[in-house]
C-alpha cells in the first residue's frame, strides 16, 4: 500500500467520489476550489498520483489553457 500525503488523500477522495457520480474530466483549478487547495498544489500532485494510485486511473487528456485530466475508477 502506497503512503499518501494529506493533500493527496484529499485529491484522491474527491476524484473517487466524483468519478462514482459519473464525472470523468477535471481541471486542477476545479478540484482545488472544491477541496480548498491551490490549483498549483493539485496540478503538481496529479501526475504523481497518476503513477501511484491503484484504484483510480488518472490520465492527462488534453491541454488548452490548462490541462484536463480524465479520471476513471479501476
Amino acid at each position: 500500500m502506497t503512503d499518501y500525503s494529506n493533500e493527496e488523500q484529499r485529491i484522491l477522495s474527491y476524484l473517487r467520489e466524483s468519478a462514482a457520480r459519473g464525472e470523468q474530466y477535471f481541471r486542477a483549478k476545479n478540484i482545488a476550489s472544491a477541496i480548498g487547495l491551490s490549483s498549483k498544489q493539485v496540478g503538481v500532485r496529479l501526475p504523481h498520483l497518476a503513477e501511484k494510485s491503484e484504484d483510480v486511473d488518472i490520465e492527462k487528456w488534453g491541454r488548452a489553457r490548462s490541462t484536463t485530466w480524465k479520471v476513471t475508477l479501476s
